[in-house]
């Protein structure tokens, strides 16, 4: 069986109108399928273009040869060559160029095994032509809702139709325990395009918080016009939720609206992933109340913030402790997940207890660093000090507030923990340790050179080229004291003039 020219014509025609698809498209899948009877009529490994002649069905073939440096082995002799062989017939031709001769005109006779490959061929790049154009349709529309007939199953995959795309739901964006049968509607979050698989694919998602934010603004009208902010959501999904809210007018009630008349809002979001129930939560800019809020609905004792460690430790009495962290610790790692912080929860009991190891170590490090006895170490950690910085630079008065403090003793702890700073400044990167002649400045103190010094002024000379501006940008004085500072670092200057 040979395949003409008006055979290709025809095939262009109808397979583009089928599909949908640009003829060109089509004619590339018939020219590759060719190229691959073309080279099967060989019995040396060539390799062949051909090239359709969009009007007339007639076409070309050519083979060619990948031209490669001399000094490279030649592996293939058919369908490579040597630049210095190539350059024999066409001198203007490099490395990496390649040569196209045509070859005898011929028709193409396909068996029956030749023309099922041909078809398969022109098939595959039909249908990757088809994925790309689906991909490019919907490049603009990931991280948006989509809703679809599940079409079937495979091997835990939910494959669904779009009305005009196919996408997957893979199993690990499927809500745990729903049972997704050929027919059912469900909507979904269009996570990615997947060009990694064979043509690109629609990747989606029912278990991102993404997915319930859409879910609301679909079913909330306010949340769509911007009244009301969805700020964050933390799922387990197909158990439990928490969506934290905001409202930008006064009037309206973010929870009331989001809830909706009798629940109806928040029901029908719930209906669609399976049951899964939505707390919707206040949010606040007071972190306190809105971890509160996030727990409920346990009662919050105390609340202890870390800002370094981005941490809190949660207090709540015996009673509440099983109702704040939920059965699985869900309540608690939902409560984590939508305000960002760690919470870490514990009784009153165990909050004394680390409270005192917390303070026995504060204590210990106290001791240590500023050579002092157990006594006044462990008055410092009872008085809510913490650091060394706080003691050397803390109003003075605040320490003398201490009833078992004096001035000697308090001027003193100052000196020591300034002492101690400095020291640590010294051992660390030399662009942090300020020089001789900026401490020993009429006006300098430790703290401010060491302040200078970590943002690059670190000798007076460095001080002096300053203006009063730059010297405020870096630590906190008034414009009297850093021009003062600044002239006093200028004097010599003025003295060798």
């Amino acid at each position: 069986m040979s395949i003409s020219n008006n055979d290709i014509l025809q095939m262009a025609e109808i397979v583009s109108r089928e599909k949908e698809l640009d003829k060109e498209i089509i004619f590339s899948a018939i020219e590759a399928a060719l190229a691959t009877a073309i080279k099967k009529l060989y019995p040396e490994e060539i390799e062949v273009r051909v090239n359709i002649h969009r009007n007339s069905g007639k076409y070309d073939t050519y083979r060619i040869w990948d031209v490669i440096d001399d000094a490279e082995e030649i592996v293939c002799d058919d369908r490579q060559i040597s630049l210095s062989k190539a350059r024999t017939s066409y001198p203007q031709l490099n490395v990496g160029d390649q040569i196209e001769e045509m070859m005898q005109e011929q028709e193409v006779k396909f068996g029956r095994i030749a023309a099922q490959a041909a078809k398969q061929v022109i098939m595959q790049k039909v249908r990757e032509a088809k994925r790309q154009q689906i991909a490019d349709r919907y490049q603009g529309r990931v991280g948006e809702l989509v809703s679809g007939l599940v079409r079937r199953v495979d091997h835990g995959n939910a494959i669904l139709d779009l009305g005009d795309a196919e996408a997957v739901l893979p199993k690990n964006g499927m809500i745990a325990r729903e049972v997704l049968r050929p027919g059912d509607r469900i909507r979904a979050l269009l996570k990615l395009i997947d060009t990694e698989a064979k043509g690109p694919q629609l990747i989606l998602t029912r278990v991102a918080p993404e997915f319930l934010i859409k879910l609301f603004k679909l079913e909330v009208p306010e949340v769509d016009e911007g009244v009301i902010e969805i700020l964050g959501a933390a799922r387990d999904p197909g158990s439990r939720s928490k969506i934290a809210v905001k409202s930008n007018d006064s009037t309206i009630d973010p929870v009331g609206a989001c809830v909706g008349i009798r629940g109806s809002r928040v029901q029908s979001v719930s209906n669609e992933i399976a049951g899964e129930k939505v707390d919707i939560i206040v949010h606040s800019e007071n972190l306190g109340e809105f971890v509160i809020q996030a727990l409920a609905p346990a009662e919050i004792e105390t609340i202890y913030i870390d800002d370094s460690k981005q941490s809190m430790d949660v207090v709540v009495t015996e009673e509440n402790l099983s109702r704040a962290i939920g059965r699985g610790g869900q309540n608690v790692r939902l409560a984590s997940e939508l305000t960002g912080w760690e919470l870490n929860l514990m009784s009153e009991e165990e909050a004394l207890i680390k409270q005192e190891e917390e303070m026995q170590a504060l204590a210990r490090h106290f001791m240590t660093e500023l050579d002092i006895d157990e006594n006044v170490a462990v008055i410092l950690a009872q008085e809510n000090f913490t650091s060394l910085e706080e003691i050397a630079y803390v109003p003075k008065n605040e320490l003398l507030e201490i009833e078992e403090f004096d001035a000697e003793l308090v001027d003193e702890l100052r000196s020591r923990a300034r002492d101690c700073l400095l020291r640590t400044a010294y051992e660390g990167e030399d662009e942090g340790i300020p020089s001789e002649d900026l401490l020993n400045l009429e006006g300098m103190n430790p703290e401010l050179a060491v302040a200078l010094a970590k943002s690059g002024v670190r000798t007076s000379e460095d001080l002096a080229e300053c203006s009063v501006d730059e010297v405020l940008e870096i630590v906190e004085l008034t414009e009297e004291v850093a021009g003062k500072l600044i002239m006093t670092a200028r004097a010599p200057w003025f003295n060798a003039d």
